[in-house]
């Protein structure tokens, strides 16, 4: 699933072409994707000019001047592209309708926004802007890592007394939001903290090099692009480029990138999902 670099990179990339056009036409060739679509969401958006594109967590947020946000999550296999918008940048013509293309939004500019989702685990809402913080699918989300929100001070509050695995509090929503298995894997790698310590067993000034190592990771993976795992792809249908320089996802059995360190990437399986880690510099 797209995490917070994956959906940042979108949003940047879907901005230029989007911000301040009018969406001229909607399509809507689907009842529902992972829940039904908002009862007539052709309607609500044709006509409506776009202002600002935002984020929140890992979802999209799309305001509109008539008083709402179009809330998109891309959920597994989920694609926003762009097509047919020179004026932004994107030179591509418009490519024949695909089977998954499930949303299309035509611009008054002639561009042409695509959700396509093969797997259907994508959603698409339509809030109240004044409210949406409190719409159902943000409302306990806790702060961005890259905003003021985050920072030392929270993070050690959060842990306090936690007996939970690291990565699994990294992983809560409530806690952090937008962190994913990948980052979360690189940035405890970049701390030097295993993803099996307990949380509140972990002292207070190595949770609070915590912070940085998540703001960097996260940085350098949206200036790469996103990592281009399965069915990921930027707005332009580019692929992204983190994965090439992963410090330990997906790198079981190989050399660990600290240095001076001897230590070879390990991989558990911890909830269900994969934590890679160097057993050696990772304590």
């Amino acid at each position: 699933m797209p995490e917070l670099p994956e959906v940042e990179t979108v949003r940047r990339g879907l901005a230029p072409a989007m911000e301040g056009r009018v969406i001229a036409r909607a399509e809507i060739r689907r009842p529902d994707l992972r829940w039904p679509f908002p009862e007539r969401m052709a309607e609500r958006l044709e006509g409506a000019r776009i202002g600002h594109l935002g984020r929140r967590s890992k979802y999209l947020l799309v305001t509109l001047d008539r008083g709402e946000t179009l809330i998109v999550h891309l959920g597994m296999s989920g694609r926003m592209l762009v097509e047919g918008a020179p004026t932004a940048g994107y030179v591509h013509e418009h490519a024949a309708p695909e089977k998954h293309d499930h949303v299309v939004l035509h611009l008054d500019d002639g561009a042409r926004i695509t959700f396509n989702d093969p797997r259907r685990f994508g959603a698409m809402d339509l809030a109240p802007s004044d409210t949406i913080d409190s719409h159902w699918l943000l409302a306990k989300l806790g702060p961005e890592p890259l905003g003021n929100g985050f920072d030392e001070s929270h993070l050690v509050t959060a842990f306090r007394g936690r007996n939970t695995p690291v990565k699994s509090a990294l992983l809560d929503q409530k806690i952090v939001a937008g962190l994913g298995n990948i980052y979360v894997c690189e940035a405890l790698h970049l701390a030097g903290i295993s993803p099996m310590r307990k949380a509140g067993r972990i002292a207070v000034p190595r949770v609070r090099a915590l912070v940085p190592a998540i703001r960097e990771t996260l940085a350098r993976a949206i200036e790469a692009g996103g990592s281009s795992l399965r069915d990921y792809r930027q707005a332009d249908g580019a692929l992204g480029y983190f994965q090439h320089n992963f410090r330990v996802y997906d790198r079981e059995g190989r050399p660990c990138v600290t240095p001076g360190c001897p230590g070879t990437i390990r991989r558990i399986v911890q909830s269900g999902r994969s934590s890679f880690y160097c057993a050696t510099c990772q304590r």
